[in-house]
């Protein structure tokens, strides 16, 4: 292991102090960073994530994609999490600690849409980090890809009617531009660019191939780090303005994203997955699709809301929560 993957955690937690940091101090500059968007997609994180995507998508064989179907559990693991789990179990954790546990810290009004938030995102499967978060456990890049699509393909139809009937209302206008860009930004471009690269290096033998990711790898993790600055420095201001409430939201997120991890990965024992497609199902099933969730939650309640607060929160506890699964899936690998 290289020094930025040894010590990863590290990188993390420093990118996080000194995003809130230069938040405060240069509000200026990450306003104008906050501008560079196009449906609600941040045009700057969406070309750190797609650097992050890049070295995974090259090392894919699509040749042997049409092998994924001779191993379904792992994919029907994710959909099960994901689609029948997931959504209703996060909704029964914003109840139960927004209506009962926290009742008299938050007001009524507030509560709920600080429920609607997590909800949100807990509608919203990921679609680009989770290739960070397979490389990272050694995933099979062939299995994530197709995980993820089929994960993309079922959220077209099935985001706007499951939210309406968590959130308990009938006009959620799903934002289609923040969706489809995002799938394009994500895994579309991300794909064709693995794919002709590696077409191209392929006939100069394997080893190219793994040399190249070899050398991206460094890049890769370099635009997890900045991406972590950049998100807590565009929420500075909130994390330093409302840090009562940001650690009220947190605490059942956290739960909801331990919880959600362990039920998928003792699943995937029993089910005697192998660990490279153990690991990435239990990591989409854990992870959000925050750009999305944002956006409705922007959309529905507006900027400055409770809702849009609880989404910004899912980001803030994602990737750090997210690496400590990583880490303990590495050192868990001898289970499968």
């Amino acid at each position: 292991m290289g020094i930025f993957e040894r010590f990863l955690t590290l990188w993390v937690g420093a990118g996080i102090v000194a995003g809130v940091a230069l938040g405060l101090l240069f509000p200026g500059l990450f306003a104008a960073l906050a501008g560079f968007e196009v449906a609600h997609v941040n045009l700057v994180v969406a070309v750190l994530i797609w650097l992050m995507i890049y070295p995974m998508m090259i090392q894919i064989e699509f040749s042997a994609i049409r092998d994924v179907g001779r191993k379904p559990r792992g994919l029907m693991l994710t959909l099960v999490i994901n689609w029948l789990i997931k959504p209703f179990s996060m909704a029964l954790l914003g109840w139960l600690f927004f209506r009962v546990l926290f009742a008299d810290l938050v007001d009524p009004q507030t509560a709920g849409e600080y429920i609607a938030g997590m909800i949100l995102l807990g509608v919203a499967p990921c679609t680009a980090m989770v290739f960070v978060w397979s490389q990272l456990t050694k995933g099979d890049p062939n299995y994530t890809l197709v995980q993820v699509s089929v994960n993309d393909l079922i959220m077209v139809v099935a985001f706007a009617p499951l939210t309406a009937l968590l959130l308990g209302v009938s006009d959620v206008e799903v934002p289609w531009g923040t969706l489809l860009l995002s799938v394009v930004l994500y895994v579309v471009l991300p794909l064709i660019a693995g794919y002709l690269t590696r077409k191209q290096l392929s006939r100069k033998g394997p080893q190219a191939v793994t040399e190249l990711v070899s050398t991206l790898k460094p890049w890769s993790i370099g635009g997890l780090i900045l991406t972590v600055v950049i998100l807590f420095a565009l929420q500075a201001n909130a994390i330093v303005e409302r840090p009562f409430d940001i650690l009220l939201i947190a605490i059942p997120l956290i739960l909801q994203t331990y919880g959600i991890f362990a039920l998928g990965y003792w699943a995937a024992r029993k089910m005697k997955l192998e660990h490279n497609i153990a690991a990435p199902a239990c990591m989409i099933g854990t992870s959000n699709f925050f750009e999305l969730a944002v956006a409705v939650a922007i959309s529905l309640f507006g900027l400055h809301s409770g809702a849009a607060l609880a989404t910004v929160v899912g980001v803030l506890v994602e990737v750090p929560v997210m690496l400590t699964l990583v880490a303990f899936a590495n050192r868990t690998r001898h289970w499968f």
